[in-house]
């Protein structure tokens, strides 16, 4: 099959653009409109891969970019790596990882930082899916932070989400029971040549019932490839039901929109003079943290 390509120039805009929108040199809409719009039949489909740290994500990505190429499609690759929260860098490891794409005119990949995000995501990881998007790539996969049960906002930017997990862990299926849970379209025990994957499956399976949904619970070996066929051919079944995530993504794309100005509102009301008044309180021993937070509180929430 004839393999698609994106132009080198292509590549080097994309690239511009997404640094110009993550280090905040210029709006989103400037960077679009610096990327010739690819006219398609349907827009890139997105798929997000996430799940504990050390599940293999990285190289399920890596096998994946493999299947979409045999397909003749492009891929493009937004993999978030963890910033330090002392010094704010991040070891941008992914596109050595995938290095053996590098020569590949279909292929794009993109490290970012996660920066002090939370969610599994970097801030502006939404903005580079849309980039891609608007750059012709046929497919976008998107490598979240490894992440828990509550940092769910890759489902703000998927089609379909893909939750990564290897057996011993612990009780892994513990890990990422409560919201991964509701957000996965498939379940993937990777590494299932080690001692207990057939378990980590069957309890998946278990929860996946008692969630009244019906979501595939796969075993892969990824370092080999083992399963990943059957991971790409549940991913193609999804892109061709026409499943809609739309509910979904509105949803936690709202939550954070208030999450983030309500953080922002109460950073600024930090510096004002109420708010001074009680850290000096709190300096002078006069009252305990938890009576400052409950009154940084009070004075945030009377404020509005």
């Amino acid at each position: 099959m004839e393999r698609r390509e994106i132009a080198p120039l292509l590549h080097r805009d994309l690239a511009r653009a997404i640094s110009a929108v993550e280090n905040g040199h210029g709006s989103f809409a400037a960077a679009a409109e610096s990327l010739p719009a690819q006219h398609r039949a349907r827009p890139a489909f997105v798929v997000g891969v996430t799940g504990p740290p050390g599940a293999g994500k990285s190289t399920v990505v890596d096998r994946l970019i493999e299947c979409v190429r045999a397909r003749g499609e492009t891929a493009a690759v937004i993999a978030v790596d963890p910033s330090s929260p002392f010094s704010g860098g991040a070891v941008l490891g992914d596109r050595v990882r995938m290095q053996r794409h590098a020569g590949d005119l279909g292929v794009f990949i993109r490290s970012m930082a996660s920066r002090e995000a939370g969610g599994g995501l970097a801030p502006t990881a939404q903005e580079a899916v849309r980039l891609a998007d608007r750059a012709g790539f046929d497919v976008v996969l998107v490598e979240t932070v490894g992440v828990g049960q509550v940092e769910l906002e890759v489902v703000s930017v998927a089609d379909t989400i893909v939750v990564v997990t290897v057996p011993a862990l612990g009780d892994g299926v513990q890990t990422i029971k409560a919201g991964l849970t509701e957000i996965a379209d498939v379940f993937v025990v990777n590494m299932a040549d080690r001692p207990g994957a057939n378990r980590t499956a069957l309890d998946l399976k278990h929860m996946v019932r008692e969630s009244g949904r019906e979501t595939p619970v796969l075993q892969t070996i990824a370092s080999d490839g083992t399963g990943i066929d059957e991971l790409f051919a549940a991913l193609c079944a999804a892109r061709g039901g026409g499943g809609n995530n739309a509910a979904r993504a509105v949803r936690f794309e709202l939550l954070r929109a208030v999450r983030d100005r309500a953080a922002r509102r109460a950073a600024a009301f930090l510096d004002d003079a109420p708010a001074r008044a009680v850290f000096a309180r709190l300096a002078a021993h006069e009252i305990t943290r938890r009576e400052a937070a409950d009154a940084l509180l009070q004075l945030v929430f009377t404020e509005e």
